[in-house]
C-alpha cells in the first residue's frame, strides 16, 4: 500500500496525491510510514496529526451544515472515543502481569485520570496515518472510505467499514494485539471516527433534502440502506461491552436529524422582515406569518411524500411517519412561541383558528390522499396551553362585546339625535338595532363555534349576559331622548320581539334567561305608547255624562284619535300590536265607565232615559270602531250596555237581572261600584237593599269562583275609583 493513500483519512481528500499534501511535509510521512511498520518513532508525540485533524477532515463531509450539526458531530467523536477507552481498559485489566510494564511503555496509559487523553492522541495519531497494509485500504478503484462517505457513496463505505470492524474484532478474539494494546486502539479509533463520519454525512444529507437544491434519490436510498445494513450489523449491544460492535443506532441519529431539519424549516416562516411586520400589524400581521408558515409545512410536506418517500421507501425506511411527525413537533413548538406573544382578542382567535380550523382541517396538505391524521399525533397545543387561550380569548371577547353594544347604544343616540324616522321594511318600523345585535351576537358565536363547542357555548353565555346588561340601558337612554314619539316606540316594540324570536329560536336553550329583560322592554315601550295616547284623549272624556253630551256627539274625536293611532299600530309586530289595541280598547271602556260613575250632572226621569239610550249607541260605536280596527277583545262589549240597561230600565224587577250579568261577566266589580251604578238609579231603600245583598251573594260566589282568573284575567272595574259622596250614603241608608 503506497504511502500517500495510508494518510487519506479525511472525507473531503478526493485522491491520494490530494491527500498528502492536505495532511502533512513530506518528512512526516516518513515518520508515519516507521510507525506503520511497528518501529517507535521518538518524535511521534509531535508529528503525527492528532484527533483535532480527523476532526477537521470528517467535518469537510459537512461543510454544508449548520454550526449546531457541527456541534453535534463533534459529540459523536467525543462519545465514541469514552465508550472505546472503557473497552481499552477492560482489555487492560484481562491482560496477564507480564505484559503489563509493557502496556505501560505507552504514554500515559496507565497514569490515572490522564489515561483518556493520552491513549486518545495516540489513536489519533496511528488513526491519520494508517495503522498496516489492510486497514481502511481504497478498493481497486482506488477510493478510500473516505473518499466514499465524501462522495456520499455511503452503503460501499459503511460495508468497508463493517469487514475491518469484523477483522479487529476477531484479531482481537485471536489475542493479536496482547503484546501492542495501544495497536488495537489506533486501528478500532479509526473504524469509530469513520463511523461517525457516516453519522455526521447522514445528518448532512437529512439538512440539505428539503433545501432548495435537495438531494438527489440515489443518495436518499443509500442512506436508507445504510441504516438497515448498521441495524442488522448491530442487532444488539455485545456481551462483553466491546465498542466496535455497538450498536450505533443511526435510525434514532436519522429520526433526530429529520426533527431538527423539521425545525430549522418551520422557523423560516415569518423570519426577518415577515416576523418584524407580524409584531406591527398585530392580527393581519400574524395571519400572514401563519399563512407563509401553513404553505411552507405544506410545500415540503408535498416534497416529502412525491419525491423523498418513495426513494426511503424502497429500502423500508418510514420516511412519510418520520417527517410527518416532525413538521408537527415543529409546528407546535413553533405555536406556542407566538402563544406567548399573543396579545388582544384578534390575535388570539387567529392562533385558535388557525390551530382548529387551518392545520386542522383534513384539507390542510391540499390533497385527497394526504392528511394530517390526529389519531397518532399529539394535540398541535397542549390542553393546558389550549385552555389558557380560550380562557385569554373568552376574557378579551367580554370587554370586546360590552364595548360594541357600546357603540350600538351610541349608533342609536346618534339618530334619536338627528330626529331620523324609523324606516319601514315589509310593513314594520325597523330599527338597526335588532339587525346590530343579531350580527353581533351571530359572529362570535360561529366564529367560536368553528374553533370548539365549549368556546361557542362560552361565547354564547357572555352574549347573553352583555345583552341583559343592554336593553335595561337602551331603554333608559330611549325614554330621556326627544325620540319618543309612535315610530320610534314601535320600531323599539319590534327590536325587542324580533330579538325575542330569533335569538331564542336560533339558540334554543341558551337565552331563556333573555326572555324576561326583553318581555319588561316591551312591556315599557307598550306602556309609553299608551301614555302618549292617554294624554291625547283623556281631556276629552271629560264631557261624557254632561248634558251637552246628551245632544252631542263628544265620543267622536276620541274615536278618530284611537283610529289615528292604531295606524301605527300596523307598522308594530302583530302580536304586540294586537296587545297593544286591547289595552286601547279596554282603556276606552274604562275611562267611558269612570266618568259615568262618577258624574259631573245627575240625570233624572226623560234625562236619565237619554242617557241610558246615548250610552247604548256610544258602546255600539265603541264596538263597532275596535271591531274595524281588528280588536279580538270582545270580552268588554258588554260592560257599558249593561250599565245603560240598569240606568234605563222601566220595569225596576229586572234591573236583578241586568246586576247578575255585569257581576258574571266582571268578577272584578266591587260592591262601591253597584253602589255606584244604584245610586244613578236613585231606587227606594227597600229595593236597593234587596238589590245589595243579592249584589253581594254574587261578588262572593264569583270570588270563591277564582274571582278575575276565572274570567281569564280580565280586569276592568278593578281600576276605576269611585269616591264617597251623599248619594252613595243615602243609597246605602
Amino acid at each position: 500500500m503506497s504511502l500517500p493513500r495510508t494518510v487519506t483519512s479525511g472525507p473531503e481528500l478526493h485522491s491520494p496525491e490530494g491527500a498528502a499534501k492536505k495532511l502533512q511535509t513530506p518528512p512526516v510521512r516518513g515518520t508515519w510510514r516507521t510507525s506503520s511498520e511497528g518501529t517507535p518513532s521518538t518524535h511521534r508525540e509531535d508529528t503525527r496529526p492528532g484527533l483535532g485533524t480527523l476532526r477537521w477532515a470528517f467535518s469537510r463531509t459537512s461543510q454544508r451544515a449548520s454550526g449546531q450539526a457541527l456541534e453535534e458531530d463533534l459529540g459523536l467523536f467525543q462519545r465514541s472515543s469514552r465508550f472505546l477507552f472503557r473497552s481499552l481498559r477492560r482489555a487492560q485489566d484481562n491482560g496477564s502481569p507480564a505484559r503489563q510494564p509493557q502496556a505501560t511503555a505507552v504514554p500515559g496509559v496507565t497514569h490515572g485520570p490522564e489515561v483518556p487523553s493520552r491513549v486518545m492522541d495516540g489513536g489519533r495519531r496511528q488513526s491519520s496515518a494508517g495503522v498496516g497494509p489492510e486497514e481502511l485500504e481504497p478498493e481497486a478503484e482506488g477510493k478510500s472510505v473516505a473518499d466514499l462517505i465524501t462522495e456520499r457513496q455511503l452503503l460501499r463505505a459503511f460495508e468497508q467499514l463493517r469487514q475491518l470492524e469484523v477483522r479487529l474484532v476477531a484479531e482481537k478474539a485471536s489475542h493479536t494485539f496482547e503484546e501492542d494494546p495501544t495497536g488495537f486502539a489506533r486501528r478500532a479509533m479509526d473504524v469509530c471516527l469513520h463511523y461517525d463520519g457516516l453519522a455526521a454525512e447522514i445528518g448532512a444529507i437529512v439538512r440539505e433534502t428539503l433545501g432548495p437544491d435537495g438531494v438527489d434519490a440515489a443518495a436518499l436510498g443509500d442512506l436508507a440502506r445504510v441504516v438497515r445494513a448498521e441495524e442488522a450489523a448491530h442487532p444488539v449491544p455485545p456481551a462483553d461491552g466491546d465498542f466496535l460492535l455497538t450498536p450505533r443506532r443511526w435510525r434514532q441519529h436519522w429520526e433526530d436529524a429529520v426533527r431538527r431539519s423539521a425545525q430549522e424549516r418551520v422557523q423560516q416562516a415569518g423570519a426577518g422582515e415577515a416576523r418584524g411586520a407580524a409584531e406591527a400589524e398585530g392580527a393581519s400581521g400574524l395571519a400572514q406569518l401563519l399563512a407563509e408558515l401553513g404553505g411552507l409545512v405544506r410545500s415540503d410536506l408535498h416534497k416529502v411524500r412525491q419525491e423523498v418517500q418513495p426513494a426511503y421507501s424502497a429500502a423500508g425506511l418510514p420516511a412519510w411517519e418520520a417527517y410527518l411527525r416532525a413538521f408537527h413537533g415543529a409546528v407546535a413548538q413553533r405555536l406556542q412561541e407566538l402563544a406567548q406573544d399573543a396579545r388582544g382578542c384578534e390575535q388570539l382567535y387567529v392562533l385558535l383558528d388557525w390551530a382548529a380550523n387551518v392545520y386542522g382541517s383534513p384539507d390542510f396538505l391540499g390533497a385527497p390522499d394526504l392528511t394530517l391524521s390526529t389519531e397518532p399525533l399529539p394535540p398541535l397545543l397542549a390542553p393546558a396551553l389550549w385552555a389558557r387561550l380560550q380562557s385569554d380569548y373568552t376574557s378579551f371577547l367580554e370587554t370586546k362585546i360590552t364595548s360594541c353594544f357600546d357603540s350600538i347604544l351610541q349608533l342609536e343616540q346618534s339618530r334619536w339625535a338627528d330626529a331620523e324616522a324609523p324606516d319601514v321594511l315589509q310593513g314594520l318600523y325597523h330599527t338597526p338595532l335588532s339587525i346590530d345585535v343579531h350580527m353581533l351576537v351571530a359572529e362570535h358565536v360561529k366564529a367560536a363555534g368553528a374553533i370548539s363547542a365549549e368556546l361557542e357555548a362560552t361565547t354564547l353565555c357572555i352574549c347573553t349576559r352583555a345583552l341583559s346588561l343592554f336593553l335595561p340601558r337602551f331603554e333608559k337612554a330611549f325614554l330621556e331622548s326627544k325620540a319618543v314619539n309612535e315610530p320610534h316606540l314601535g320600531a323599539n316594540i319590534n327590536a325587542c320581539e324580533e330579538l325575542r324570536t330569533h335569538l331564542l329560536a336560533r339558540f334554543p336553550g341558551t337565552f331563556e334567561e333573555l326572555e324576561k329583560p326583553l318581555v319588561a322592554a316591551t312591556c315599557t315601550f307598550q306602556k309609553r305608547l299608551l301614555r302618549g295616547l292617554q294624554c291625547d284623549v283623556q281631556p276629552l272624556f271629560r264631557v261624557l255624562c254632561t248634558k251637552a253630551w246628551l245632544t252631542q256627539d263628544v265620543l267622536q274625536p276620541i274615536m278618530d284619535k284611537v283610529v289615528a293611532f292604531a295606524r301605527h299600530l300596523e307598522h308594530v309586530a302583530p302580536l304586540r300590536a294586537q296587545e297593544t289595541l286591547q289595552e286601547v280598547h279596554r282603556y276606552v271602556v274604562r275611562e267611558y265607565l269612570a266618568q259615568v260613575l262618577r258624574p259631573r250632572e245627575r240625570f233624572r226621569g226623560e234625562e236619565r232615559m237619554t242617557g241610558s239610550q246615548k250610552m247604548g249607541l256610544d258602546a255600539q260605536a265603541i264596538g263597532d270602531t275596535f271591531q274595524g280596527l281588528g280588536s279580538e277583545a270582545t270580552w268588554l262589549d258588554q260592560a257599558i250596555p249593561c250599565v245603560a240597561d240598569i240606568l234605563g230600565e222601566t220595569y225596576k224587577d229586572d234591573i236583578r237581572r241586568h246586576l247578575e250579568t255585569l257581576i258574571g261577566s266582571y268578577p272584578d266589580i266591587r260592591r262601591d261600584h253597584v253602589l255606584a251604578i244604584l245610586a244613578l238609579r236613585r231606587l227606594g231603600h227597600r229595593r236597593n237593599q234587596r238589590l245589595l245583598q243579592h249584589a253581594q251573594y254574587l261578588l262572593r260566589s264569583a270570588a270563591k269562583a277564582g274571582g278575575p282568573a276565572a274570567a281569564g284575567g280580565h280586569v276592568l272595574f278593578e281600576e276605576i275609583e269611585v269616591p264617597t259622596s251623599m248619594d252613595l250614603l243615602i243609597t246605602c241608608i
